[in-house]
């Protein structure tokens, strides 16, 4: 077999090496992300190197192959500001439907989707019950297990209007997968005023943060990141095995 270092990943295998793993029973982990504004301080690919991060840590415990990430999701709220590619929520369920069940004819029967971005669940959702008409194979997709408990357990400040996005949650996993790529000294607290239409119609939260955080990034810290990943890899771990 080819040499690799740490968990395999498929675009390193010769497709001998990914055959004879497949006989294995080994499960496929797909990561999908997205490219958009993180704030001053985090990557445009934050989702997706996290959703990376994580399919590598569950890969070190479980017998696993993980393949290339998608990097593009739905990220219509961002549209408008640089460095955002975003996918419309049909083509996203076509390009992920396609991949698992590509998955699927190479003869893998259990495949993890590893979502790091939450617009992508809507979409997520629905590709899995479509796919469980037609195929047989499991395909279970997970964001963040029991994220609400864990954000509880470890977070010291608050959602924004229940949503999260460059602030405590993320920049603290950032900084536990890599703090090189964080930049602590541009990381802010931003909870804009709600617009009184938010939720009612297609307001978008480009234009309503004035710095793309929505949270308070100042109380992160790489060890409140790795205990949340310790526990999120051990509650995927705990699916897999049953």
């Amino acid at each position: 077999m080819s040499k690799s270092v740490g968990p395999m990943e498929a675009k390193y295998l010769t497709r001998p090496d990914l055959t004879a793993l497949i006989k294995k029973g080994l499960i496929a982990i797909l990561p999908i992300g997205s490219l958009e504004q993180h704030g001053p301080h985090l990557p445009l690919g934050t989702d997706t190197l996290l959703a990376e991060y994580l399919s590598k840590e569950v890969a070190k415990k479980a017998e696993a192959v993980i393949f290339p990430s998608l990097f593009y999701g739905y990220s219509w709220v961002w549209k408008e500001l640089e460095g955002t590619v975003t996918l419309t929520q049909d083509t996203l369920k076509k390009v992920v439907t396609e991949s698992v069940e590509s998955l699927i004819r190479m003869g893998f029967k259990k495949i993890l989707l590893i979502n790091g971005h939450d617009s992508n669940k809507m979409a997520l959702k629905y590709i899995i019950r479509d796919l469980s008409e037609s195929h047989d194979e499991q395909v279970l997709n997970i964001f963040y297990p029991e994220m609400s408990r864990i954000y509880a357990k470890y977070m010291e400040s608050p959602t924004w209007n229940g949503i999260f996005h460059a602030e405590e949650f993320e920049t603290s996993l950032m900084l536990a997968m890599d703090e090189s790529l964080v930049k602590m000294d541009l990381a802010v607290k931003e909870y804009p005023e709600v617009p009184p239409f938010y939720g009612y119609d297609e307001s978008s939260l480009a234009y309503v943060s004035k710095t793309g955080v929505y949270g308070d990034a100042t109380k992160a810290t790489k060890e409140k990141g790795e205990a949340m990943i310790r526990e999120f890899v051990e509650k995927i771990l705990d699916l897999l095995n049953k």
